[in-house]
């Protein structure tokens, strides 16, 4: 497949996502510049992790407004799968892609650890590889994680099963000590109506060899692959 890495100023985890889709899976894994107006040709975008414009008035909201993102809604709008990772997650909500907003962590401390997540749905291309209440390690680092949403968007995602993944502890219970941030309902993870845009404050290119400390976030990524852009249009 080939995949594209937008790459915001402040943006710092692009070749996290390079190194892992390019060197560990051996994908076609290109940096686009944010001012690029054409995403033609590519198969999966990935929004990743950083300070987008040094996160000034609230994460994402400068850079919802670059000229790549006309691209990436209509990649959305197209069926194509999108994946947006800790910024990237924050930018889709305020380009509206997704429903909520990420909000300071409850901690008010800027938060880098492992934490466990269970899968909640996993009828998209994201999580097609996993089992569903399966439970992965996957890292965070964010001072701005806490997901909220209104009851009623809540209640919405929980019915139409758009709650991706959730903290949880190695039990896969959600119990209040497993969410390092205070998200609501322990959500570390949506997906839009169609399932092919997932954001998530986790980082899976941060999990991708043993090496490194585990490599569940392969699963992620080779969903996307094995899934096949076909199969996430139809």
């Amino acid at each position: 497949m080939r995949f594209a890495i937008v790459v915001f100023p402040g943006t710092w985890s692009d070749r996290d996502c390079q190194y892992v889709l390019r060197d560990v899976l051996g994908q076609q894994a290109d940096l686009v510049w944010h001012r690029e107006s054409s995403l033609d040709g590519y198969d999966c975008i990935v929004l990743p992790g950083g300070f987008s414009y040094g996160d000034y008035l609230r994460c994402g909201a400068i850079a919802r407004f670059s000229p790549v993102m006309a691209a990436v809604a209509r990649h959305a709008e197209a069926g194509r799968p999108v994946f947006g990772i800790c910024n990237g997650f924050q930018i889709l909500c305020e380009a509206g892609l997704l429903p909520g907003v990420l909000r300071r962590n409850d901690s008010l401390q800027f938060r880098c650890e492992d934490t466990f997540l269970r899968a909640e749905n996993v009828a998209t291309p994201f999580t097609s590889t996993l089992e569903l209440g399966q439970v992965i390690t996957i890292p965070i680092s964010h001072a701005e994680g806490s997901y909220y949403a209104d009851d009623t968007t809540l209640d919405e995602l929980e019915s139409n099963g758009r709650v991706a993944f959730r903290y949880c502890n190695a039990d896969g219970e959600p119990a209040p000590e497993s969410n390092p941030n205070g998200s609501v309902r322990n959500i570390a993870g949506v997906v839009n109506e169609r399932g092919n845009v997932l954001g998530m404050m986790p980082h899976p290119e941060r999990a991708g060899e043993e090496l490194m400390g585990g490599s569940d976030g392969l699963l992620l990524w080779r969903g996307v692959i094995e899934s096949g852009v076909e199969a996430v249009v139809g």
